[in-house]
């Protein structure tokens, strides 16, 4: 489907007043399995990840670089989890892979000046793997984001890590990338030490346009109500207010019906397996029978009486022991997922938590998307960790796609009717 500029934002060339099937038809083939990503292609885009994870974010640059019909490259992938990136490296074209902490790859300093957020120096990069990236298209990052979680209510807005957001834009101007894409939950605007106007601010003094936007999967059509702040900076594109126009038309001309959880994961219900990847997580005699509970009352929440006492009167987070709505997107997901306790959970039609398999169709990772780890068992710990940490692929891919084309200056192609 060709694709043509619009005000700044994504349009369909020959778009109609309908919503069209495509989109639906396109990734639910995508999470199955059966549709392949195009990367072929003669040309690349050369990326860099940091805070990699097991590889959401990746997988969505991935699928942005071939919708621009080039083929992704991952120059360095970084992240403190070995066995993550280990997941990264079977899944994605990766060339170099570090298992660092971040903040001890990067020489820089901060100063406010003017009441803005300056470097006190030049900053530089300090590792010879990484610097080896140096001008890449992309440079696209996670940084811990536990510190802005409202669920985190004890160290909230509080966290030495939210540094590390102030690292990754100092590591994106010292290798001189020229696309960056930085995301996080959106209490990050409020975060400890503004680190968001800090890295924006450092951004913008070193040559790059910045903008800002809260990506919500369900308005995107996704099947999760899952939110990110996406921070998106780009080289060379002509005035400030003119890219943040570009960021929210192109958002708005995005934007089209949610669809439920059951229409991502009805098909695996009753495809239960040996492997932990497809089996529900084991809890305790009383939480199976709260579980039942609920089946059998039609409830989608606990009721006080049946709930554990830390978990009765008063509690501010009522989705604990709660049931998925089958005709409503799933509710965000976390590394929680293999207890009722942290959250809702339970499948929508069946007395059970839903497994990782269905956890992983809710993040956009696709069936072929490989979670075996070559040297040791993949556990239900690192799978809960990996899933619910993960950015994904779906807003992913159009965040980076947004830094892709304005830098590129090449028109999506996407596969469906927007």
């Amino acid at each position: 489907m060709e694709q043509v500029e619009v005000d700044g934002g994504f349009l369909s060339a020959n778009q109609n007043n309908g919503i069209s099937d495509e989109f639906y038809d396109w990734w639910h083939s995508f999470i199955r399995g059966e549709k392949k990503i195009e990367n072929q292609f003669n040309s690349k885009i050369e990326i860099v990840d940091l805070f990699c994870g097991a590889g959401g974010l990746g997988l969505g640059a991935q699928l942005a670089s071939s919708f621009i019909e080039k083929k992704a490259e991952f120059r360095c992938v970084i992240d403190a989890d070995t066995d993550a990136v280990e997941v990264y490296r079977q899944n994605l074209n990766v060339k170099n892979a570090l298992n660092c902490s971040v903040a001890d790859l990067v020489d820089y300093r901060i100063r406010i000046k003017n009441s803005r957020a300056t470097f006190a120096y030049e900053p530089s990069v300090i590792n010879n793997v990484l610097a080896q990236s140096q001008g890449v298209d992309l440079l696209i990052a996670g940084p811990p984001c536990q510190g802005h979680s409202n669920l985190n209510n004890f160290t909230r807005r509080n966290d030495p890590r939210n540094d590390l957001y102030v690292a990754t834009a100092a590591i994106a101007v010292a290798l001189d990338v020229k696309g960056v894409v930085i995301e996080n939950v959106p209490t990050v605007q409020s975060a400890y030490g503004d680190v968001v106007k800090i890295a924006k601010e450092i951004l913008e003094n070193s040559g790059y346009r910045v903008g800002k936007k809260i990506l919500k999967m369900n308005q995107l059509g996704g099947a999760q109500t899952r939110s990110r702040h996406f921070l998106i900076a780009v080289k060379d594109f002509g005035n400030l207010e003119d890219f943040q126009r570009v960021i929210d038309s192109s958002v708005e001309s995005l934007k089209r019906p949610e669809k439920s959880v059951l229409w991502a994961i009805r098909d695996l219900e009753d495809k239960l397996g040996q492997s932990v990847f497809d089996s529900v997580p084991k809890g305790s005699s009383e939480t199976q029978r709260r579980i039942d509970w609920m089946f059998e009352n039609n409830a989608y929440d606990l009721d006080n009486s049946e709930r554990p006492d830390c978990h009765k009167n008063g509690t501010t987070y009522t989705a604990v022991y709660g049931r998925m709505h089958g005709d409503k997107p799933s509710p965000t997901l976390t590394t929680g997922i293999g207890t009722p306790g942290q959250g809702r959970f339970i499948h929508p039609e069946r007395n059970r938590l839903i497994t990782p398999h269905e956890a992983a169709r809710i993040q956009c990772f696709p069936d072929t998307y490989n979670f075996e780890l070559s040297n040791k068992t993949t556990t239900r710990k690192n799978l809960n960790k990996w899933i619910g940490d993960a950015v994904p692929s779906m807003l992913g891919m159009y965040a980076c796609a947004i830094a892709l084309q304005q830098n590129l200056g090449k028109p999506l192609k996407f596969p469906w009717s927007i």
